[in-house]
């Protein structure tokens, strides 16, 4: 006997649901660690160039990062660590050309998109912040931490600069 209507909508509402939850990825700490570091040129060194940024020694980060760019150029997790670095010393221009590089080799690098956006906010581009924060919006169909706190960026800057 066939199974009725509403039974195989429950089911494949099950499949779906089960589908989705498989989907989901969980988030990193630092943005732009796309996944493993064994993929990375140099894992170990990659490992404690992360962790560098994480305790704020930014100089330490950019000197390791820089070795690995050397090591694998078109590396767009290093590139993107590599304008987070310099971006939290203040070297605005060498961090947005980092940025700009790591969108070359993956567009939809979302520590890149969400970490530019919060360049382009930190040098009063809010247009292009949220040209940022769009992409980002068509890349995390289910949310993600990038376009979470991007979002939450943007509205801090608009109030506290007046704007609506």
């Amino acid at each position: 006997m066939a199974a009725s209507k509403p039974a195989r909508a429950r089911r494949h509402a099950a499949f779906a649901a089960a589908l989705i939850m498989s989907l989901t990825v969980t988030p990193v700490a630092v943005h732009g660690a796309g996944g493993d570091d064994d993929d990375k040129p140099s894992s170990s060194e990659y490992s404690l160039a992360k962790q560098a940024l994480v305790d704020g020694d930014y100089e330490v980060a950019i000197a390791k990062l820089a070795r690995l760019h050397e090591e694998k150029s078109d590396d767009a997790d290093v590139l993107n660590l590599l304008g987070y670095g310099y971006r939290k010393i203040g070297n605005f221009d060498q961090s947005r050309g980092y940025y700009l590089q790591a969108l070359a080799v993956e567009p939809k690098h979302r520590g890149a998109n969400a970490y530019l956006g919060e360049l382009y906010l930190e040098t009063g581009q809010l247009e292009k912040a949220e040209e940022r924060l769009a992409v980002l919006d068509k890349d995390c169909w289910f949310g993600c931490s990038e376009y979470t706190e991007l979002k939450e960026s943007i509205a801090k800057y608009k109030s506290e600069n007046g704007i609506r």
